[in-house]
């Protein structure tokens, strides 16, 4: 278990004035003309001090140098003023280039707050819910992110019944939460990119494509799936479940996937994959064949990762900005944690589409496809 420290945060030890004292929440008091009282609950958030006069004490205090002693004030409110996130070290993406950018958006905001982010780690899923459990008896964080949700998510169940603040990034029960009424979140729309990435195929001219998703505890699986048979809906297409193929989470999961597309009779001229990874795989899959992405199959992804930008040709894909999701979780958190209810804390915001040149109008019919992989074997 570790902590990052927050990037913008600095040397905690209690600043110092002209004369060599530290500055107290009196001089801060004082300076202000303010009781002690309403400088305390301004500065810990209290929803009875208006929000000009907490900027102004949050202000004031930054300008004198006052920072509070982390102990005591844990003493004062219960709160030790950490946000945490336990990442599981088992999944086959745990090294997504995004962790990054998710976790100096949280940090970032935290310390615009005056708090911190905590970063645990977890091996598997039995103990997820030990760490989970230790961070809460040994009063580690006062909330925690809860990312890539379940579509039944053990975490928020233990941490409902601990009473323990917590936002998800991501929905779970397929977005229309029931025993998880008290949830907060923050979301992509996964499936309004799936749709568009459907439509802008069929718009190209492609009347058979193919979908290939990620596996079925993960709520969003459930979403993008929905997502893409909307899509056919919304552009007259039939669905043909021979098309649509899930479980694909890695590189090479994705290609195994993509060749199973290929061998059937009608093979898909046009592929939309739920992640980047699995679409990378996808077009490993179609070079084995000997087919050329963007030409003979477009292939459409979704997350935005760093190699959708190098691979040749570029990946046209629904880029995800993590950096402002990380942001928006720790101040839903905070918020949360000071008192509003969770139920009104839930956004969500729309993937944007990059189109690059792996995507467009069909070079082939399914048939001629077809014949053209069994001339290429």
């Amino acid at each position: 278990m570790s902590a990052i420290r927050n990037p913008s945060e600095k040397d905690m030890r209690a600043p110092q004035n002209r004369a060599g004292r530290r500055v107290t929440i009196n001089d801060l008091a004082a300076h202000l003309g303010m009781s002690k009282s309403t400088v305390s609950r301004a500065m810990n958030g209290y929803a009875d001090i208006s929000e000009s006069t907490r900027k102004r004490v949050a202000s004031t205090a930054q300008k004198l140098g006052y920072q509070p002693l982390s102990h005591a004030q844990a003493i004062r409110t219960g709160r030790v003023r950490a946000l945490a996130l336990v990442l599981q070290m088992d999944e086959p993406d745990r090294h997504n280039p995004f962790l990054q950018e998710f976790l100096m958006g949280a940090c970032e905001t935290a310390s615009g707050f005056g708090w911190t982010v905590t970063v645990s780690t977890a091996t598997s899923d039995a103990d997820m819910q030990n760490v989970l459990g230790r961070l809460v008896d040994e009063r580690k964080a006062d909330g925690f992110i809860l990312p890539r949700t379940e579509v039944r998510d053990a975490r928020i169940s233990l941490l409902q019944a601990r009473g323990v603040p917590h936002v998800l990034f991501g929905r779970t029960e397929h977005g229309v939460p029931t025993a998880q009424q008290k949830s907060s979140w923050y979301d992509i729309l996964g499936e309004a990119a799936m749709c568009s990435a459907v439509t802008r195929l069929a718009g190209l001219g492609h009347e058979r494509i193919g979908y290939v998703g990620s596996t079925a505890n993960f709520n969003f699986t459930q979403l993008r799936r929905e997502g893409f048979k909307a899509g056919l809906a919304a552009a007259g297409l039939t669905y043909d479940a021979a098309l649509l193929r899930e479980g694909a989470r890695t590189r090479e999961e994705g290609a195994e996937e993509v060749h199973a597309l290929m061998r059937l009779e009608r093979p898909p001229t046009g592929v939309v994959f739920a992640t980047d990874m699995a679409a990378l795989g996808g077009y490993d899959a179609l070079s084995d064949l000997g087919l050329q992405v963007g030409r003979d199959v477009s292939v459409i992804g979704y997350d935005g990762v760093p190699e959708a930008d190098y691979v040749r040709p570029g990946l046209t894909t629904y880029h995800v900005d993590t950096r402002k999701a990380g942001a928006r979780l720790a101040e839903l958190l905070i918020r949360q944690i000071r008192g509003e209810a969770p139920e009104t804390l839930r956004e969500v915001s729309d993937a944007i589409l990059v189109e690059r040149q792996s995507d467009g109008p069909p070079a082939l019919r399914p048939d001629q496809l077809a014949e053209k992989i069994k001339n290429t074997q």
